[in-house]
């Protein structure tokens, strides 16, 4: 009897802690609904592809101010296998079993290689971060893509899709936050 106390007891417990991570997850998707505008839809006919699609891994969206700091608004937050094409307009992830994300060229603000993002650290620099303007709001969006050798040609090609002021900006304030530019914090890794 005393064992099968325990083990109800137990069970109450890991369901409780589920409960409270689910109403917190819950939260925060309310919470920032009501901050950031809605997310904008992919258009029927993209255009070009500037690149041939890379298989791979959506990581996630944080905002850029907080790399932990994850976007819980509708699925944005959940990660998903899915592929990314890159189109003169914009940047689209389809993900498996989630809702395709579009990433609009006039919103990019900077691309870089980074090993860590929405609470998933990769050795080395594994992934492609995408710094962009949602309204207001700087986000990144991180993809993991199964060719690792084709990352840096990913970057360089997101990046050219920024405006060149905003590519700028976007230097100045890394090197005032962090101290130093961001081939620097890639070396010291």
């Amino acid at each position: 009897m005393e064992r099968t106390l325990w083990v109800v007891g137990l069970a109450a417990m890991v369901a409780l802690v589920f409960f409270g991570m689910w109403r917190g997850w819950r939260g925060r998707a309310r919470r920032q609904a009501a901050e950031l505008p809605d997310f904008p839809a992919p258009p029927v006919e993209p255009g070009e592809e500037l690149r041939t699609a890379a298989t791979g891994m959506y990581v996630g969206t944080t905002k850029a101010t907080d790399w932990q700091d994850r976007i819980a608004v509708g699925d944005v937050g959940h990660r998903a296998n899915g592929s990314a094409h890159l189109y003169a307009a914009g940047l689209l992830l389809r993900r498996t079993g989630a809702s395709d994300m579009w990433i609009p060229a006039e919103s990019v603000v900077d691309c870089r290689l980074d090993h860590k993002l929405a609470n998933k650290v990769v050795p080395g620099a594994g992934l492609v971060v995408v710094t962009w303007r949602l309204g207001e709001v700087l986000l990144d969006t991180g993809f993991r893509g199964d060719d690792k050798a084709a990352q840096t040609e990913w970057v360089e090609a997101i990046r050219a899709l920024a405006p060149a002021d905003e590519v700028v900006s976007a230097a100045a304030r890394s090197e005032a936050t962090t101290g130093g530019s961001a081939e620097s914090r890639q070396e010291e890794k």
